[in-house]
């Protein structure tokens, strides 16, 4: 089983990132601030003025430790791979898989039974763990309905009433995530989702850690040699990483949204810990940013049972397991794609 590495984030302004020997040197001000190991990381990600010099960046792609780089507020804005790796015909036969409409919906309804049915899980959770909720009744109607979506998605086969369903659901789960939030009701309110830009506290944590997804689905996808690009769900756009965004979709409830209610709920962030832009949007401040990035890599760490390996494994590790199974099932060596779900 592959050894869940570290990402390392750089999140200090003016900071340049050198190589020195088979370790990143971060300094600051031309003096070092902390020396990592290249062979303990999975990926950088780099946010706002950071500067990775031409040697850096060798190390980094010799390695294959995906270098991003985002926007000081967590918009994503370039990234840096080395050479296309990977088993050719893996690829052709995921190239070949994308452009059969029967396969992709297949795949695109494996996905979406997944992310509703751990969707669901989020609902469950909370009517279990807070029984006399505000609006537990609706949290509970909502749960019901998406069984229903789920019965639904087993008999589809176009890939467009797939997407559909996928709208219905998201609309649903969304429209109770109000209800989730337990603790600091009168500062976090959630109307709707929001993206670009998020216009509340809570749309701006979940845009911030769905980045923070992307960037581990994509590095999974790339580890196992399929293309990022080119995706089930989600079609072929110039820029865009498909395949990720398609595995991201299972994993969003799990790992996303679950920690976003945990940092509300445990007042581990509070409204100072947000600001405002004159266009609207509302971002995450620096020390709050800092705490969103330790909670996620805290999270990832924590264990569970992968319900197809049937193994004890960290949760950080799911998205490289679901991309290899994807692998897998791309190379004919299993009879279907076993989508992630949550217990």
């Amino acid at each position: 089983m592959r050894k869940l590495l570290n990402t390392l984030f750089v999140t200090v302004q003016g900071a340049v990132l050198h190589r020195d020997g088979e370790a990143i040197d971060i300094c600051e001000n031309g003096e070092s601030l902390l020396k990592m190991p290249i062979h303990l990381l999975s990926g950088v990600v780099c946010f706002g003025v950071v500067t990775v010099t031409p040697p850096c960046m060798a190390l980094c792609v010799e390695n294959g430790v995906l270098l991003s780089f985002l926007s000081e507020n967590g918009k994503f804005l370039a990234r840096v791979v080395g050479p296309v790796s990977g088993n050719v015909l893996l690829r052709k036969a995921q190239y070949s898989a994308s452009e059969d409409s029967s396969r992709s919906a297949m795949i695109a309804r494996r996905i979406i039974t997944a992310k509703t049915a751990n969707c669901r899980t989020v609902l469950q959770r909370t009517c279990r763990d807070h029984p006399n909720a505000l609006g537990i009744d609706d949290i509970r109607r909502t749960a019901e309905s998406l069984s229903g979506i789920i019965e639904c998605l087993g008999n589809m086969e176009e890939l467009d009433v797939v997407r559909g369903r996928e709208g219905e659901a998201a609309h649903r789960y969304f429209g109770v995530f109000d209800h989730l939030i337990v603790a600091q009701k009168k500062d976090f309110i959630f109307n709707e989702r929001s993206r670009r830009p998020p216009l509340d506290p809570i749309n701006a944590i979940l845009s911030f850690l769905y980045t923070l997804l992307v960037h581990d689905v994509t590095s999974a996808c790339e580890t196992v040699g399929l293309d990022p690009a080119v995706g089930f769900l989600h079609r072929d756009r110039p820029g865009r990483p498909s395949l990720a965004l398609d595995l991201m979709e299972e994993l969003r409830p799990v790992l996303a949204d679950r920690l976003t209610l945990s940092l509300v709920n445990r007042s581990q962030l509070k409204t100072e810990d947000f600001k405002m832009t004159e266009s609207g949007a509302v971002l995450l401040e620096d020390d709050a940013r800092k705490t969103v990035l330790s909670a996620w890599q805290e999270r990832k760490r924590e264990m569970l049972v992968h319900p197809f390996l049937d193994e004890k494994i960290e949760i950080g590790l799911v998205p490289f397991v679901q991309a290899l199974l994807l692998a897998r099932f791309l190379r004919g060596d299993l009879d279907d794609y076993p989508a992630f779900l949550w217990r």
